[in-house]
């Protein structure tokens, strides 16, 4: 089964699509105008209080900035998108500028990332540093030895990889180091439970399957409040988006989403809407 979706989503078919194909298109998650559609929740801080105006829209830009902040008490943020969804293509392009604030952990210098399957905005706890969710771990270069993006960390859940059940919070992909404050393009195919796939310049770096809620140790108290612990081994087969805000300064001009519900039992017209290119 692996290799068979693998196979649909690498070669490309020249069957003919369904006629709604021509109504298949890219969703701009963001606007670049302002942050309509989003919600942000800081740790700490009720729903949408935008503490210290730490998100902001300048220049057609999503940014995240502590210029405000004198320091960082782990006030996590994300900022989550309106809408869930489970079959999809998604693109983000992101960099990183300047330094982390003062407080910030030694592990999140040049560190953020997209959340998906992640659980709502509304639904996280006031004290909750980090949503049930699956992270697209987005780290920059440290200009000394080597540093991957599109990583995978997993708040609250769990994956299988390689037809094994890996339990580590943090995996790291294939991926090269970038350096610098260059603008990187990621993009990650999530197919409901099946298959999530974390690419960057059209290359697979990193493929897990058959996500769950679930977590060991300390980080189940964490992570997960009563009713998460009621859903452990709960297939985890859609959620919503949410970008990371952790004590570096990131910044986002593009987030948008190529819905593929209507797709996903049809895998011929899947493999052939997943060559759309993004406009």
């Amino acid at each position: 089964m692996k290799n068979y979706l693998t196979l649909l989503l690498l070669c490309l078919t020249q069957t003919k699509l369904p006629a709604q194909q021509d109504s298949l298109h890219w969703i701009q998650l963001f606007n670049g105008k302002d942050m309509t559609g989003w919600d942000i929740k800081i740790t700490g801080y009720d729903l949408n209080d935008n503490y210290n105006n730490t998100v902001r829209v300048e220049d057609g830009i999503m940014k995240i900035d502590y210029d405000k902040y004198t320091n960082f008490t782990n006030q996590f943020g994300h900022i989550y998108y309106k809408t869930p969804y489970s079959y999809y293509k998604l693109v983000v392009e992101y960099r990183f500028v300047g330094k982390q604030i003062q407080g910030g952990p030694s592990w999140d210098v040049r560190n953020s990332g997209v959340m998906v399957h992640s659980q709502s905005a509304a639904s996280v706890r006031k004290d909750q540093e980090f949503p049930v969710s699956l992270e697209c771990q987005l780290l920059g270069g440290l200009g000394d030895g080597e540093r991957t993006t599109a990583n995978l960390c997993t708040p609250g859940t769990y994956v299988e990889m390689n037809d094994k059940v890996n339990m580590q919070h943090c995996i790291n992909s294939t991926s090269k180091t970038y350096n610098g404050d260059q603008w990187v393009t990621v993009e990650m195919i999530v197919l409901g439970d099946s298959l999530i796939q974390h690419l960057i310049d059209d290359k697979v770096v990193l493929e897990y399957r058959h996500p769950k809620i679930g977590e060991t140790g300390d980080d189940i108290k964490r992570y997960l409040d009563e009713d998460f612990v009621k859903k452990m081994g709960t297939p985890l087969k859609e959620g919503y988006i949410a970008l990371q805000a952790e004590s570096a300064p990131v910044q986002f001009r593009k987030v948008a989403l190529l819905n593929l519900e209507q797709y996903k039992d049809d895998p011929v017209a899947l493999s052939k809407a997943l060559a759309t290119p993004y406009k």
